[in-house]
């Protein structure tokens, strides 16, 4: 028999209330996000959305090794192939299905407690960041690695590393680098660290709730259960990589242009391997993505969370019509050489008419205006 790709469950708890569990349940592909499962999330959500008996939503992933990985940039790959430089059906619905899923949590009118075990990125990361609790754990490894196949911080990464410290945000977009437990509460991805073992009995204790009559008040309920967890569990929390290498992001992207940016980072050496792992996916990634992600931080800095997503999905239909996307995916998923052939050598060889023509609208309404 087929296993449902998302799991649904509710489980009765106090004051005639209930928990709703969604579990993403692909674990051979690490949860990576289909169309089927974005569509499946999406409507039961707005089902517990307007139930009264559901208190808050539990969101997590199945297995031991990641929440979710992504989107499963293969299927989104053999979409692209098949209409190159044109309109790619299904990558194109999944991206607008994706973000709608994705600011429906960010504006969610219950808590939704997010659990980020193990791998969390692109397209996982962009569910985890609108949930009102987000747990982070010993083994979760975060990131927003779409420099390295041809994209760019999509799933509303224009909105959330345009609001961390300084220019850390434009850092991470660049390097994909890797982020853990306290990498993530000190960026504002997550909210509170707590050893994965303890999931069933942070579960049993939101059960165990005693609900108060409104939704404003279930949020201050589970901030206090899980206050309580990540007391008990502060000494088991990773050392930053981030934090201490502030000071260095900071000078590296205090430049006066770009390109001097480009030049600073993948520059850099030392004997750090955090940093230099950061330098070398710069270095090695898409031109066009790294100055798309430059260009892309700094047009929605002031933008609201809808235009945020508006906007991202006009760059990412153009970009996925886009050879470097495929070439990207092909290199790295594909036949795994690690090898991609860019369009262009060097962020300096990307002409400005190729960047301005990936921000122009593809069709004559934007088709998340309903946001």
């Amino acid at each position: 028999m087929m296993t449902a790709s998302v799991l649904f469950e509710e489980r009765a708890s106090m004051a005639n209330k209930k928990i709703a569990i969604a579990t993403l349940n692909v674990e051979k592909t690490l949860n990576s996000l289909t169309l089927e499962m974005v569509d499946l999330l999406f409507k039961q959500l707005l089902e517990w959305q307007q139930d009264d008996s559901i208190s808050c939503v539990f969101l997590h992933g199945a297995g031991p090794k990641a929440f979710c990985a992504g989107g499963d940039v293969q299927q989104l790959y053999h979409s692209a192939l098949s209409q190159p430089g044109g309109p790619c059906e299904y990558a194109e619905t999944f991206f607008e299905h994706e973000y709608r899923l994705d600011y429906l949590l960010h504006t969610f009118a219950k808590p939704i407690i997010c659990w980020g075990h193990g791998i969390v990125m692109g397209g996982g990361l962009g569910l985890m960041a609108g949930c009102s609790h987000r747990i982070v754990t010993e083994r979760t490894r975060m990131a927003m690695p779409e420099i390295t196949i041809g994209l760019f911080p999509d799933v509303g990464g224009s909105w959330f590393l345009n609001r961390m410290p300084g220019r850390i945000g434009l850092f991470l977009g660049l390097t994909a680098a890797h982020m853990n437990a306290a990498d993530c509460i000190y960026t504002g991805l997550a909210d509170r660290f707590i050893e994965n073992a303890q999931k069933d009995t942070v579960l049993a204790e939101l059960v165990a709730i005693d609900w108060q009559p409104d939704a404003l008040q279930h949020k201050e309920q589970i901030t206090e259960v899980l206050r309580h967890f990540e007391q008990q569990n502060h000494d088991a929390r990773p050392a930053d990589n981030i934090a201490v290498h502030y000071e260095t992001i900071q000078q590296l992207t205090d430049q006066n242009n770009f390109y001097d940016i480009v030049d600073a980072i993948t520059g850099y050496q030392s004997d750090d391997s955090w940093m230099t792992a950061a330098a070398s996916a710069l270095a090695h990634g898409s031109p066009i993505s790294a100055c798309s992600i430059y260009k892309t931080l700094n047009k929605t800095l002031h933008m609201s969370l809808a235009e945020v997503f508006q906007f991202e999905l006009i760059l990412v239909t153009n970009i996925v019509r886009n050879s470097d996307f495929v070439e990207g995916v092909r290199a790295l998923l594909i036949d795994k050489d690690k090898s991609p052939t860019w369009q262009y050598d060097s962020v300096r060889a990307v002409p400005s008419q190729v960047l301005q023509k990936l921000i122009t609208p593809p069709w004559p309404t934007n088709p998340l205006a309903d946001l």
